[in-house]
């Protein structure tokens, strides 16, 4: 199911995965009224902006399916703020 997009931006991808133990999807968008057209979104909040294809495809994957040293960082910067 595609998300509700403005009238200018177009949907280009969805990817599904997780990150810090939740379920994630990122949406892709492009929309040429924007400096950078390219873009994506997650439903945590986070998003990027690129001025060319290149860049979307590869990090909105990456954001949906971290690696296994991403994973063991975000763990141990949450056990660090539950000791403060």
């Amino acid at each position: 199911m595609k998300p509700q997009l403005e009238q200018t931006e177009f949907w280009v991808g969805t990817f599904h995965g997780s990150h810090d133990g939740t379920q994630a999807k990122v949406t892709a968008t492009c929309d040429d009224t924007r400096p950078e057209p390219y873009a994506w979104t997650c439903t945590c909040g986070a998003s990027r902006s690129f001025p060319t294809g290149n860049g979307v495809w590869t990090t909105a994957w990456q954001h949906t399916h971290p690696t296994h040293l991403v994973r063991l960082r975000s763990w141990a910067a949450r056990r660090i703020r539950t000791f403060r």
